[in-house]
């Protein structure tokens, strides 16, 4: 999407018309800003946060740098918004997905399914969220730590082993996310001696549910804890 001008964003042709020849379209200011983080996205995956420069990526989403600035106060604040986003879009597909399926072995294969398609899809906003950028600064480390707590909250609500404790749900949820992110990392690196996706998800999808299916819920329960 680098250089490509507001792709995938469409005017009326009367305001194509009337707008100068090199002026930027005119958007509703949510489909703006919409445009806005998709750009940044690519640009920030791509170069980097520190290489990239605001007038970087209104170049690259057709716009000038006031109109970027009107949607974002600075570049940190630009990428803090581009985390969130990429965050919320990862958790409504994973918790959506698993939701949706009708039994526990069904809801982890298509949770972990989900999973494996959105970093497929937005190979970049992978790379974004769980960089050494993100992980390392202060304030990105901590927006991606919310959004890995709220994609383990979704989880933990759908772990259904009788009398487990809402507490062991949470770190058992975390430790299936840590497995989905570290086996996407696996499969992005080319090291994967020749096995396609489907194959790493089905396995990753098997190991979980044994672990989970392995579980003994008079030792994980919790009775002070008033959501087991």
């Amino acid at each position: 999407m680098v250089g490509q001008r507001a792709e995938g964003y469409r005017v009326t042709a009367d305001a194509a018309a009337d707008a100068p020849p090199d002026a930027p379209v005119r958007l509703p200011a949510a489909q703006r800003r919409e445009q806005l983080l998709q750009v940044a996205r690519c640009v920030l995956a791509q170069r980097g946060f520190y290489e990239t420069t605001m007038a970087d990526i209104a170049d690259s989403a057709g716009v000038t740098k006031p109109v970027l600035y009107q949607h974002f106060a600075s570049k940190r604040d630009l990428y803090s918004a581009v985390l969130r986003d990429i965050g919320s879009r990862l958790r409504a597909a994973v918790v959506g997905a698993a939701s949706e399926a009708v039994t526990p072995r069904q809801q982890v294969d298509a949770g972990f399914r989900a999973y494996a398609q959105f970093v497929e899809e937005d190979t970049e906003g992978f790379q974004i969220l769980f960089s050494g950028t993100s992980r390392q600064d202060g304030e990105w480390a901590t927006i991606t730590g919310e959004v890995e707590h709220s994609i383990a909250q979704g989880i933990a609500e759908l772990i259904d082993v009788p009398q487990i404790s809402y507490a062991h749900r949470q770190a058992l949820a975390h430790g299936i996310m840590g497995l989905a992110e570290s086996m996407m990392r696996y499969w992005q690196s080319g090291t994967v001696g020749g096995l396609d996706r489907d194959e790493l998800i089905n396995d990753l999808s098997a190991l979980a549910w044994g672990g989970l299916r392995g579980l003994e819920p008079e030792r994980l329960t919790d009775h002070a804890d008033g959501r087991s």
